[in-house]
């Protein structure tokens, strides 16, 4: 780095809002500086005040915020910045990747022309010029098909698709400071890999600065240059990535880290490298067990079900004849990249998106023949965790009103009271505190609205649980603790879990099998021991690859080997 200056400098930040319930100080006295070309990982559990930290950087505080102490930005400073100077400063100085894309894009608008809009915003440039170079950006970001995707709603695209879009904007006008919050939350490993790829060589190439909110250590160890802990608004510790992740000074730190899954390989278990913690569940091992417990009806069974959007030459095919049975008591991993037909198999077995061919039953029943009350009967036995907490709850509602409202449409005769005791019951379930359920879905962190998200999913005891993502939003401290406690109920209760993730670590501690998709086809299904232990297919092989590792020393290794084996293949 040749510049002395940094392009993003704290000093003494303070941050606290007026809310219903009094004053809630989120950020205090927090100092970080962020060098041209390097990157600052900002990490800590769910409500310890990053994503606060980012907003404050950008000016984008809500109105009942009040901000203290200093944030410049290439030399010009945030706090108390006038509307008009802050809007010239973003996006070309300085662009933000934020959490949940659903809320960055507009519903009603071609994602190519969202990002053209940014581009014509700041560069004096020709809206076909800016329609080709959004075309290129989506391409760089690794959007199939980028013409036609610059054509398509938000809706039109998978979650991480939508994150990858998102991630363009950002990189649109190449910024001086990125300020990245949990920009790959939402992406399947080899995305992650190859984004992170592409941040760094932005960061090479142009000198931005990155300052990168996250709780993925393994993204942590990847990508950045140094590390800042940070507890209840405070920074406890900070230093060079390798000295934060292999040395941590701070108690709290060993912690975080001590709550890390990590993906156990053949390499790693030969070598005496892996996790020696135990899996959250005992997962069968044996061949026999690949279609999960025979002599046990399947809770959820899709026998060769084929789902296709739209006609003709644009006809998509989400599915194609894929084989997926779900039993009591147990937990089924769904894995693949984005767009790979996860979410859409999840939504077969919920009866939200209907098969252009193949059987669908659910609890025994053909959810092609169930109409009216059966079929209203048949979901009140199931609960489902979306990978986007912002949108699947209500912003008009309560923290408790979100979470008692399955109770109003399928126990109608339920008391108030009897809602309330219920609602602190399965906010305690997922660790969460029962004073939240007064407040507003938007009061609370990320993390926060995705526990509540999966307290609404138990309310009713269902039958089978749904989770797509339900990690992804999650620090590694309560992920642990969210997954335990789904393990616990799981026992009391005996419920089917079918789980979406594309986090292979977590699939692999907590799924009894797994079942590979690719381009809407099952890939490879089978016991979760073997078949991520032993992958039969290149393509289960290069996910497992692309998994990032808490360790900067191991982590530069694999990219090292990852890119040369990517090198060898690329005619």
């Amino acid at each position: 780095m040749t510049a002395t200056e940094p392009i993003l400098a704290v000093d003494d930040l303070g941050v606290h809002f007026s809310t219903e319930s009094g004053d809630v100080h989120a950020v205090q006295g927090v100092s970080l500086a962020v060098a041209p070309g390097e990157t600052l990982a900002l990490v800590g559990e769910s409500g310890s005040g990053k994503s606060t930290v980012a907003l404050a950087a950008m000016g984008l505080l809500s109105g009942n915020a009040t901000v203290t102490g200093s944030a410049v930005v290439d030399g010009r400073q945030v706090v108390g910045a006038p509307e008009p100077e802050l809007r010239r400063l973003r996006g070309r100085t300085v662009s933000m990747v934020f959490q949940e894309p659903a809320t960055a894009l507009d519903p009603l608008t071609r994602v190519g022309a969202q990002i053209a809009e940014v581009i014509r915003n700041h560069r004096q440039v020709s809206a076909a010029a800016a329609a080709t170079e959004a075309v290129d950006l989506l391409r760089r970001v690794g959007i199939p098909a980028p013409e036609e995707r610059a054509k398509a709603f938000p809706f039109q695209l998978s979650g991480g698709q939508r994150q990858r879009v998102v991630i363009a904007m950002a990189i649109a006008n190449e910024p001086a400071l990125l300020i990245a919050d949990e920009p790959t939350t939402a992406l399947d490993v080899t995305v992650q890999a190859e984004i992170l790829e592409l941040l760094r060589a932005l960061a090479v190439d142009t000198g931005t600065g990155v300052l990168l909110v996250t709780h993925n250590m393994g993204v942590v160890a990847d990508f950045a240059d140094r590390v800042a802990v940070m507890l209840q608004g405070s920074i406890v510790e900070t230093g060079g990535v390798e000295d934060v992740l292999l040395r941590p000074q701070h108690e709290y730190t060993e912690r975080l880290l001590a709550a890390v899954p990590r993906l156990q390989t053949a390499a790693s278990v030969a070598d005496g490298s892996a996790d020696a913690r135990p899996a959250i569940v005992d997962r069968p091992t044996s061949a026999d067990d690949a279609d999960g417990r025979p002599g046990t009806p399947p809770v959820v069974d899709l026998r060769d079900v084929s789902v296709t959007f739209g006609r003709g030459a644009r006809a998509v095919h989400a599915l194609r004849g894929i084989d997926v049975t779900v039993h009591a008591g147990e937990t089924v991993g769904l894995v693949g990249e984005s767009g790979s037909g996860k979410s859409t198999a999840a939504r077969v077995a919920l009866g939200l998106v209907r098969p252009t061919a193949g059987s669908v039953r659910l609890f025994g029943s053909d959810l092609r023949r169930t109409r009216g009350r059966d079929r209203l009967a048949l979901r009140s036995g199931i609960g489902v965790v979306l990978q986007d907490p912002v949108a699947s709850l209500d912003p008009r509602m309560s923290v408790g009103e979100c979470i008692a409202e399955p109770l109003a449409i399928h126990r109608r005769r339920t008391s108030a009271a009897d809602r309330r005791r219920r609602v602190d019951e399965v906010l305690d379930a997922v660790r969460l505190p029962r004073t939240l359920a007064t407040r507003a879905p938007r009061e609370l962190s990320g993390g926060q609205r995705q526990r509540v998200s999966l307290a609404r999913a138990l309310v009713l005891d269902p039958r089978l649980l749904v989770a797509d993502e339900p990690t992804s939003a999650l620090d590694v401290s309560v992920q642990e603790a969210v997954l335990e406690v789904l393990t616990d109920l799981q026992a009391d209760l005996g419920f089917a879990c079918l789980f979406v993730s594309h986090d292979l670590a977590v699939v692999q501690q907590f799924a009894e099998r797994v079942v590979v998709m690719r381009a809407g086809a099952v890939e490879e299904q089978g016991p979760t021991g073997s078949t991520l232990l032993h992958p039969t297919t290149d393509y289960t092989r290069r996910l497992l690859a692309a998994v990032p590792v808490p360790d900067p020393v191991v982590q530069r290794q694999r990219r090292t080997e990852r890119l040369a084996s990517l090198a060898a293949v690329t005619p």
